[in-house]
């Protein structure tokens, strides 16, 4: 499967596969993708992409490939995943993000998923320290 749904064109998935790619780490796409959440209202919106895809479709679109970024990141060994994060805070520099760790989850996740998540996530965190 694609990391967009198939309601899109094959432009915008062509596009929308590249905007992720440019970012160098699961992680770091986890916490793209969770910035486009707003948590508010629980929808997701993306600048670029609210000129050609109607707002039903683009939040349909970004919540998959949100969940679909937090599967391949759960679906990790725990040696890739804080190979990932230390590669992660090496090219962003950014800590906080980590103090916010439970805002990346995705709404569609199931409570396994979520458990999962966090329990390997609060883990490298310790072992970072």
């Amino acid at each position: 499967m694609s990391l967009v749904a198939r309601s899109l064109d094959e432009t915008t998935t062509d596009t929308w596969r590249r905007v992720l790619q440019q970012i160098p780490t699961l992680f770091g796409r986890l916490v793209f993708m969770s910035s486009l959440r707003d948590l508010e209202t629980n929808r997701y919106e993306h600048p670029s992409l609210s000129s050609y895809v109607d707002p039903y479709d683009m939040d349909r679109t970004l919540c998959h490939s949100h969940h679909q970024v937090f599967s391949q990141w759960i679906n990790s060994s725990l040696a890739e995943q804080k190979e990932d994060l230390e590669n992660y805070e090496r090219n962003s520099g950014d800590r906080r993000v980590l103090q916010q760790y439970r805002d990346l989850v995705p709404p569609k996740a199931r409570e396994v998923e979520r458990q999962l998540y966090l329990t390997d996530l609060e883990m490298l965190m310790a072992l970072m320290r």
